[in-house]
């Protein structure tokens, strides 16, 4: 076994893999751009090597780096993590050369099945199934649109190298397949350095289904089940499961069966993923392989009890694979969720700045389920715009579906983030559909869940009444604890004292009695009285508690028209008043920004790459008016409206922070 290992990665995956190799007695090495001098992974190796400046092109990209810190420290063997060099055939090449042994599949195996391009032919040669494509790189977009009209509209253009979403569109017209290819080629080679992309059909509406796959240097090959991926937004994947609730023990075993095979057409020795679409008919075809750790391992690790990265540190060391096929079992099951610093309100723009507030949910259990949390990152931590803004990845486990649903929404109810914008109120929202729950899934949930683009959903009444009597309570305990300072006049509740909540429009008539116990009696004035009760203090971000015997969890920040709450994925502004000052503010007029849709502002720090209008251009609602890059994504601003353009303020190249404006209309 080997003594010390590199990890050739940063945020969550690198401490995730430093955790399995502190656990297995291994020495751990990190590398680290001059953006990333303080981060977690960085403290938590007994090592660690600066590799060269943030953009990923001159630190984690770079092979040379990365092998100079293996002869430096005396690490024997490299874990790549998923991105970066994870699919770099020459990464392994230059490795071996250097004698350092890499933790992940043999080079031949990643040249094969992490290309996008030459996996679908060896899956066609396999006999595997495959959706109908140019299989082929396309040079160009006139050779985009030439493959399109051959295969039949709509088409996928797609990076042959890297994934994560990146270097991916969909076009349902010509013109929408030369500027998907475009985008992609120009994403494919700002993330992965390699700018090829092939054009295949669009699956509509289909299931992401992928097996995991487990091989060694002795040939042996097997299967750890499927993963429903079907939860993406800009064909990323948020929302991952195992088992997949389409999926009986029949397909996954045919599904199963054919990952094995392509595995084994390649001497496949290390974990890797095998990704199917599937039809509303369970017709599956193959997409890809990813010849790396996915991001979403951790689920599979939940349902089956094996530590990925433990097995591939151990096939990396010429171990053989302690268990076969039928040792398998599946236990439960798990549901990860990707907490990200991004907008969803805003078509998920990518979010970053310095996290002035950090703390995770507690792992361990929630009910009948259990809640593990993979992070990367501390209060202090730096979202850069240089990498990917995924902040942590919360995964429950339970006896079935609907309880590790319920743990989670209760772990993302707990977990505090401030200081970028993140996609928590999302996740909890989507989880709590009708939809997610029937298990009625596919790559176009999100858009057929939230047809206009995703607004927070507005608390039913009995919901805004619970939050009415939190509210109450939290501002009782504050001025309780107030009341107990020196120099303070005493105004204890002791008897029924009468208040208004004015939460958003609504407004709450309540009463409220403090009890001896510690709890606090609230009713409304002509109501049945409930008891809310809890420990919190003022301060904490967090306020659990039960409210008439339903147990809450609330973030609470204070602002400056009262209280902002947020709990399962609504968040309201609560102020608590006295009635006569309450039918004062009654009277007080709104003020609105009259002048907020005469600009186009730009959304993230980023860099503009392109703009598509000049002064005096008509434009209409949807066309596109500026290209921004940030976080290696190409992000497209399109107008909100018809409008005519007064001025063009930036430029292609200019470095714009968040509300620079772009684009000022007539």
């Amino acid at each position: 076994m080997f003594a010390k290992i590199l990890i050739a990665n940063r945020g969550e995956i690198a401490c995730r893999i430093i955790r399995t190799a502190r656990r297995m007695g291994i020495a751990t090495v990190a590398v680290y751009s001059d953006a990333d001098a303080d981060a977690l992974h960085v403290e938590m190796a007994d090592e660690a090597v600066a590799i060269g400046p943030a953009p990923a092109a001159a630190s984690y990209l770079n092979i040379d780096r990365i092998v100079e810190a293996c002869r430096g420290t005396g690490a024997e063997a490299v874990h790549p993590g998923y991105g970066f060099l994870a699919e770099q055939p020459a990464f392994a090449e230059a490795l071996a050369a250097a004698g350092v042994a890499f933790i992940g599949p043999h080079a031949g195996a990643i040249a094969a099945m992490g290309d996008k391009i030459e996996s679908k032919k060896l899956a066609a040669d396999t006999g595997v199934p495959t959706i109908p494509g140019y299989i082929g790189m396309v040079d160009n977009a006139a050779e985009a649109v030439a493959a399109a009209e051959e295969i039949g509209l709509p088409v996928m253009i797609k990076a042959s190298a890297g994934g994560g979403g990146r270097g991916m569109r969909i076009a349902f017209t010509e013109a929408e397949v030369g500027e998907g290819f475009r985008a992609a080629r120009a994403e494919a080679r700002t993330a992965f350095g390699d700018g090829r992309v092939y054009v295949e059909r669009a699956v509509e509406n289909p299931r992401h289904i992928e097996i995991q796959v487990l091989g060694d240097k002795h040939g042996n090959v097997i299967h750890l089940g499927e993963r429903e991926c079907s939860i993406q937004r800009r064909h990323q994947k948020i929302v991952e499961e195992a088992p997949s609730p389409a999926i009986d023990e029949a397909l996954r075993r045919d599904m199963g069966a054919e990952a094995v095979a392509l595995a084994r057409a390649v001497g496949y020795d290390s974990a890797g993923t095998v990704e199917f679409v599937m039809d509303a008919g369970r017709h599956f075809f193959f997409l890809e392989m990813n010849a790396r750790l996915q991001v979403e391992h951790p689920v599979t690790e939940m349902v089956t009890g094996i530590d990925l990265v433990e097995q591939m540190i151990r096939v990396a060391a010429g171990e053989p694979i302690g268990f076969g096929q039928d040792d398998v079992r599946f236990d439960g099951w798990a549901i990860e969720a990707r907490v990200y610093a991004e907008d969803p309100s805003r078509d998920f723009l990518p979010s970053s700045g310095r996290l002035d507030a950090y703390r995770p949910p507690r792992e361990g259990p929630y009910g009948q389920a259990t809640v593990r949390v993979d992070s990367g990152v501390a209060e202090g931590s730096e979202v850069s715009a240089h990498y990917d803004p995924l902040i942590a990845k919360v995964i429950a486990h339970g006896p079935d579906r609907a309880t590790a649903s319920d743990a989670l929404a209760a772990a993302l109810d707990d977990f505090v983030i401030g200081g970028v914008t993140d996609n928590r109120g999302f996740l909890s929202t989507l989880i709590a559909t009708p939809q997610w729950r029937a298990g009625r899934l596919s790559t176009g949930f999100i858009d057929a869940a939230f047809p206009g683009g995703f607004a927070a959903a507005r608390p039913g009444h009995e919901t805004l009444r619970q939050l009415a009597a939190v509210a109450l309570a939290i501002e009782i305990t504050t001025h309780a604890r107030l009341d107990r300072l020196p120099g303070r006049l005493n105004d204890e509740v002791d008897a029924w004292r009468h208040w208004v909540v004015a939460i958003d429009e609504e407004r709450f008539e309540l009463a409220a009695e403090r009890r001896a116990d510690g709890g606090l009696a609230v009713k409304p004035p002509r109501g049945k009285r409930g008891l809310v009760a809890s420990d919190w203090r003022p301060g904490e971000p967090i306020w659990t508690g039960e409210v008439s015997g339903e147990t809450l969890i609330v973030q609470v920040q204070r602002a400056d028209d009262g209280l902002r709450l947020s709990c399962r994925g609504f968040a309201v502004t609560a102020r608590v008043m006295a009635p006569h000052v309450a039918a004062l503010a009654a009277r007080a007029p709104s003020r609105q920004n009259a002048d907020a849709d005469r600009y186009v502002r730009c959304p993230i720090p980023g860099t503009v790459v392109a703009i598509t209008v000049a002064a005096g251009h008509k434009v209409r609602a949807g066309q596109p008016l500026a290209i921004v890059e940030a976080m290696k994504m190409e992000n497209v601003l399109r107008a909100e409206r018809e409008a005519t353009v007064a001025r063009v303020v930036a430029e292609p190249g200019d470095s714009l922070a968040v509300d620079d404006v772009i684009i000022e209309f007539e």
